[in-house]
């Protein structure tokens, strides 16, 4: 394609958000049908990506590059592969399902929200095209601006707070993933290539240095236990599109960071970190499991369950084979759609409710049948339910962490039982247990709302059923990630070698259990 489909990507919403700008704040209908008009756009101009890119190479594709600060040898250089490509379309379809579900939920300063979701829109994009370390750093703290509006001023009565802390942790794992920036400029050639500097051997004290410098950025964002805290808090005060974005794309963005620099930068600092960011990983999967059980806030529930789920992700990568990454990443998209759903559906019903509080619900199922069905699809998808996408992540990234160390996989399979005790625990409460008088007589979902959670319930069940149509993107380019870092090519093939990957893990996996 000769279109330059990824500058449009980047810069459309923007210059949607720029286009909201004279815009009398006193018609709703025409700021709220603009952004939305924008953000259907970008989801249809992103659909050539899907079609148009060869799943047969790892090569970068609709790769663009023009020199942007030749005094600095910074350019504007973008690309994407089988990893990214599956994050931009998830981005582009989350922001229309966030202005979807602040249709009414928005009273307030209407203009400047619909505005900061595109802003968000674009950046979240140039971060998984980005191929050049500075225009990457741009567009990552770029996200914080709109992320930290959207907190501060739409959000909860603690909306402050949340966005200070939200906003003074990435900023300081942002500043030390600078540093490590600068050294590898002075060190790399004086080159913010990605690429090139992927290519280069580093000593391994520097390495070690870097994966440092970039782990405090990226286990932020994630985010990894312990500095996790301000997770909670931003998903509990933020509004509904807010949480949205934060649990489907925002934090995805660390795991990413780690496949797209620490991974093939640092590879000799990655194996030889192997062991304690599986041991932080699985801390995180067991610790923000029991956390949930202990919750009386919807959304504080479902915020402490994406630690969890995270912990299964970063366990994924680093276990560092070809079972692991793949279910990681997979598991990243599907957390993105499970969760994203969960947070679309409490937003729904705390805007005919106004509580958080899980005590104040009961009966939900009698008085809000629709409701209760979706809510029932994205329970069983978040518990990992086989026919669902969330069940295909958590499998494979069992496998492999069982690969590469059988404790692992042991002390993590006890997360998804603590998965399931309490995503089923709230499902009974809010749904069996004997009608609240506070939801009596509530109305069940609209059209509109129903056509935002449609698109989340068809994807669960689809990637659940047909993982291959995510997992084909990922095959090529995890295996040549795999083979950069530990130089072992060995099962990576396509879907026929899956069968014996599988058989292989079960083999190691019964003895552990026979003993």
């Amino acid at each position: 394609m000769d279109i330059p489909i990824l500058s449009i990507l980047i810069f459309l919403p923007v210059v949607g958000a720029l286009a909201l700008l004279p815009v009398d704040r006193e018609r709703p209908g025409i700021i709220k049908w603009t952004a939305l008009s924008v953000a259907t756009i970008e989801l249809f101009a992103s659909i050539p990506l899907w079609f148009h890119f060869d799943k047969t190479t790892a090569s970068m594709q609709f790769v663009e590059k023009a020199s942007w600060i030749p005094a600095w040898n910074i350019e504007y250089h973008l690309g994407i592969d089988g990893i990214s490509i599956l994050f931009i379309l998830l981005s582009a379809l989350v922001t229309i399902l966030c202005i979807l579900v602040s249709w009414n939920a928005i009273e307030k300063k209407r203009k400047e929200f619909f505005i900061s979701l595109l802003l968000i829109e674009g950046a979240m994009i140039g971060v998984f095209c980005s191929l050049d370390l500075f225009l990457f750093y741009i567009f990552w703290e770029a996200m914080l601006i709109p992320m930290f509006l959207i907190i501060g001023v739409w959000g909860g009565p603690k909306r402050i707070y949340a966005a200070v802390k939200f906003f003074l942790y990435t900023l300081v794992g942002s500043l030390l993933m600078l540093v490590g920036i600068i050294i590898l400029y002075q060190t790399g050639g004086h080159t913010f290539d990605i690429l090139a500097l992927s290519m280069q051997e580093f000593p391994f004290r520097l390495q070690m240095l870097l994966f440092w410098a970039f782990f405090a950025a990226f286990a932020v964002k994630v985010p990894m236990w312990p500095v996790h805290t301000w997770l909670p808090d931003a998903h509990t005060e933020a509004p509904a599109a807010g949480s949205v974005i934060l649990a489907a794309i925002l934090i995805k963005m660390g795991a990413y960071g780690f496949l797209r620099f620490s991974l093939p930068i640092c590879p000799d600092a990655s194996v030889a970190m192997m062991v304690p960011m599986i041991v932080l990983s699985i801390i995180a999967i067991v610790y923000g499991g029991i956390i949930c059980l202990g919750q009386t806030d919807l959304k504080r529930l479902i915020a402490y369950s994406s630690v969890s789920h995270m912990g299964f992700v970063t366990l994924g990568i680093f276990s560092l084979n070809t079972q692991g990454m793949e279910g990681g990443i997979l598991q990243m998209i599907n957390h993105g759609i499970v969760t994203g759903a969960l947070f679309l559906a409490v937003g729904m019903v705390y805007e005919r409710t106004h509580t958080r509080r899980i005590e104040d619900y009961g009966g939900l199922a009698s008085h809000m049948p629709i409701f209760a069905a979706f809510f029932m699809v994205f329970t069983l998808a978040a518990v990992g339910l086989p026919g669902t996408n969330g069940f295909v992540g958590e499998f494979l990234i069992l496998l492999g962490s069982f690969v590469a160390r059988s404790w692992a996989g042991v002390i993590a399979a006890t997360g998804v039982i603590i998965g399931a005790a309490y995503m089923l625990w709230l499902y009974q409460r809010i749904f069996f247990n004997p009608a609240n008088s506070k939801i009596i007589g509530l109305p069940d979902l609209d059209d509109r709302e129903i056509v935002t959670l449609l698109p989340m319930l068809i994807l669960i069940l689809v990637v659940g059923i047909f993982p291959t149509l995510l997992l084909d993107y990922l095959h090529v380019s995890v295996a040549h990630l795999l083979a950069h870092v530990t130089g072992n090519t060995a099962g990576t093939g396509s879907n026929v070698g899956y069968l014996a990957e599988i058989a292989g893990g079960m083999k190691q996996i019964l003895p552990h259990i026979h003993h």
